[in-house]
């Protein structure tokens, strides 16, 4: 389960849009939405994601426990 508030925050502390990350990872800024929605991503998206966004702490964020 993917904390997308947490991820959000973090794109935001980035000062980026949810649009900019999803042309970084190579997607539509609507895949990106409906992806945040369900709470899915695919792991080469996590990757990138996590390179760009310099997250230090993955595993809280794209491997959460409900």
């Amino acid at each position: 389960m993917i904390r997308t508030d947490e991820l959000r925050g973090i794109i935001a502390k980035n000062g980026l849009s949810q649009s900019d990350v999803a042309l970084k990872i190579g997607i539509t800024p609507k895949t990106f939405y409906e992806k945040m929605k369900i709470g899915v991503f695919g792991s080469d998206e996590i990757q990138i994601m996590i390179d760009e966004l310099h997250i230090e702490d993955p595993a809280a964020i794209f491997f959460a426990k409900k």
